[in-house]
């Protein structure tokens, strides 16, 4: 299947909170299919459903070559080192700006037959892990910046000609 488009900070479906997976049919398969087409291009490490326009609990990743899902992901332990790391989004094309993230992270979830999935990682992985999870969440990175920061991004993001 194709990639589909990304939708951009500013559309309400990237602030909403996702629903659980209750139902694991074909549907559902297409929804996986569809996310992973999407992140498996360079320079993507993950993209949630909202991202697609979808309001299911599913992101697929790009990490380290390996390309992967989980559905009603939860982010279940952070650790290790609380610190700014630059981090952009596709949702918010062109912007980088410290984030504060854990330098470890582990997610819960489970695959596309409902069978128990555990990722964990430090660096790009737990990155990843919590900027996919807040996603699903209703947060996109910008609501995590620091007053200061989150205040230059906005005014880029007004500026941009994407917005």
């Amino acid at each position: 299947m194709p990639e589909k488009p990304i939708r951009f900070f500013g559309d309400p479906v990237l602030k909403t909170v996702t629903e659980p997976v209750t139902v694991f049919d074909d549907r559902l398969r297409a929804l996986v299919r569809d996310l992973l087409d999407t992140t498996d291009m360079e320079g993507r490490a993950g993209v949630a459903a909202t991202q697609i326009g979808s309001t299911k609990r599913v992101f697929a990743y790009r990490v380290d070559g390996k390309l992967g899902y989980v559905i009603n992901p939860v982010l279940a332990e952070t650790s290790g080192e609380y610190r700014e790391i630059d981090e952009g989004c596709l949702s918010v094309p062109g912007l980088w700006f410290p984030t504060p993230r854990w330098s470890r992270a582990v997610v819960t979830g489970v695959d596309r037959d409902n069978e128990p999935i555990v990722l964990e990682g430090d660096g790009l992985m737990a990155q990843m892990l919590q900027h996919e999870t807040d996603h699903l969440d209703g947060y996109v990175y910008l609501d995590r910046l620091s007053k200061e920061n989150r205040r230059a991004a906005l005014k880029q993001v007004r500026a941009s000609t994407w917005f």
